[in-house]
């Protein structure tokens, strides 16, 4: 076991060195040789975690996901003990917008492998795997704000969910281009949520986005 868990914290270290590479110049930029030197070790030592480039693209766009998955979860974890569905909503669409520099870096590695991921059937497998599963949880959220009267019953639908995950890649993008900065998004997040449940602007956003603010 203690060679298994070393053995993935090494795959991981050398993933996160190829981020580093790859948010600053992307993808095409990161040869095996590169990412070696990135991560401080031999050419050789890399090969015996990862046999190839694509395999090392592969595990590093997971691994990825997984870490954009847990800030996510923890985003609803730290919630009161009985969020609402609109809550649970806006905790997950606004960990999905850059607000801080480390999930800007994610979110320029991610773009990175989207471009690349075009053209490379493996990557598209994996940069697509869990939208299926986000969609039907949005919509779920959904169907339960529904049922509790928050929300107009028409509006509960997988489209109005994938609508929610696209707009909130959309503002992530514009960010990332510097097109708005992240107290923008947040705010424009809140918009389309308030005139999603048709309520009055939950106070829950005013503090965020005032830090997203001074964050640039």
């Amino acid at each position: 076991m203690p060679k298994k868990v070393d053995h993935e914290a090494r795959r991981q270290e050398i993933s996160e060195a190829l981020w580093r590479i790859a948010g600053t110049r992307g993808l095409d930029g990161a040869s095996l040789r590169d990412v070696a030197a990135e991560a401080g070790i031999s050419l050789g030592r890399l090969q015996h975690y990862f046999r190839t480039r694509d395999e090392m693209l592969l595990f590093a766009l997971q691994h990825i996901n997984r870490l954009a998955g847990d800030r996510i979860r923890a985003r609803i974890e730290a919630l009161t003990e009985e969020p609402t569905p609109r809550q649970v909503l806006r905790a997950c669409l606004s960990g999905m917008l850059p607000l801080d520099d480390r999930s800007r870096v994610g979110l320029l590695v991610s773009a990175a492998y989207y471009a690349r991921a075009v053209h490379d059937e493996a990557l598209r497998a994996e940069a697509k795997n869990g939208i299926p599963q986000l969609r039907a949880f949005f919509a779920d959220q959904l169907r339960r704000a529904a049922d509790r009267g928050e929300l107009p019953p028409e509006r509960a639908t997988e489209d109005e969910a994938m609508l929610l995950i696209s707009m909130a890649e959309g503002l992530a993008t514009y960010v990332l281009l510097d097109v708005h900065g992240p107290e923008t998004a947040l705010r424009l997040l809140d918009l389309y949520l308030e005139q999603l449940f048709g309520a009055e602007r939950a106070a829950e956003g005013g503090a965020e986005r005032a830090v997203a603010a001074g964050e640039g």
